[in-house]
């Protein structure tokens, strides 16, 4: 089983998250922060990665702190579950379209992180929610989880479509890099001998 749990404490939040890479998409997401919940579940059920999470956050200031902890966490158990990448395909892309969007993802799950962001959004907010945390959660996951990731908002007009359309691209092509490649079971994904 490819799973992983991780808790990470500090002055302004509580996080815990436990995942089985090897799922059905089975989520139970409580952060505290409700459209944060919805995007969550979203990548879980998109991805086929089984995930709970519980967060705790300095609520009182806002919420980005509990946003980009949860992405450290969830990074460094994606990392604890994949192990030493043997069999993995190792690359993910998906193009996903939601009504008036389409979002772009590419990603390696390479050990070099870095994030190409170029998603705007037309509104600052989602609700009570700050558009701009959806970059924080990806920066997050992709430096902790060691993911080279590509998000490309093609079009979109409305900015509850581009922020699900941009979680459900990512569950995608996440869904595709995990997954074992039964012609490579054994083999690490990479000429270098390392990842």
């Amino acid at each position: 089983m490819r799973t992983a749990t991780i808790t990470r404490k500090t002055a302004e939040t509580a996080i815990s998250v436990t995942i089985n890479l090897d799922g059905t998409g089975i989520y139970d997401n409580k952060t505290g922060v409700g459209f944060f919940d919805h995007m969550l579940d979203q990548l879980s059920r998109h991805s086929l990665i089984d995930m709970t999470i519980r967060a705790e956050g300095d609520y009182h200031i806002d919420d980005h702190h509990t946003v980009e902890d949860t992405g450290i966490a969830l990074g460094q158990a994606l990392v604890k579950a994949i192990g030493d990448k043997k069999g993995i395909r190792r690359y993910g892309h998906f193009a996903l379209a939601m009504d008036d969007t389409q979002v772009a993802t590419a990603l390696d799950l390479s050990a070099r992180p870095w994030l190409v962001w170029n998603v705007d959004f037309p509104t600052p907010k989602i609700g009570t929610f700050d558009t701009e945390l959806v970059r924080e959660f990806f920066q997050a996951l992709s430096t902790n989880g060691g993911i080279t990731l590509h998000v490309d908002k093609v079009h979109g007009i409305n900015s509850h479509h581009i922020a699900e359309a941009a979680f459900k691209s990512v569950a995608r092509a996440l869904r595709m890099a995990v997954e074992i490649d039964p012609r490579m079971a054994q083999a690490l994904p990479s000429t270098k001998g390392a990842l």
